[in-house]
């Protein structure tokens, strides 16, 4: 069974930072892409970065420059660096995997993690 853990959410202040972990654990033979996620209230889950099994990187728009995805294939984790934080990054942030099943990638969530930002 694949699980995908994520950790580091927290209440920050406006202009602070976090990082965010995802941690994939279980029968894992291969990743492929990886990616972070975030819902705020009232809205839709959108893609906020991603970041390929060759380490190709995409932001969304309003992050670029603020939000920083890696990952360490060796550990099966990926991380959000997340810097200058504003109150609209308020979200759950949910980490999502291509777990390599049956010859073919299947996507897997995490449970998500709260981001609060606020004074």
């Amino acid at each position: 069974q694949v699980r995908l853990v994520e950790s580091g959410g927290g209440f920050v202040q406006p202009g602070g930072s976090l990082t965010l972990s995802c941690a994939a654990s279980g029968r894992i033979f291969r990743i492929g892409a990886m990616g972070w996620y975030r819902q705020a209230p009232g809205k839709e889950r959108e893609l906020a970065a991603s970041i390929s099994s060759t380490g190709d990187t995409r932001y969304a728009d309003s992050l670029k420059g603020r939000f920083t995805i890696s990952r360490n294939t060796t550990k099966n984790t990926m991380y959000l660096q997340m810097s200058s934080l504003k109150p609209e990054d308020t979200a759950v942030y949910y980490c999502n995997a291509q777990i390599w099943v049956d010859r073919t990638y299947v996507p897997y969530w995490g449970q998500g993690t709260q981001v609060t930002i606020s004074s």
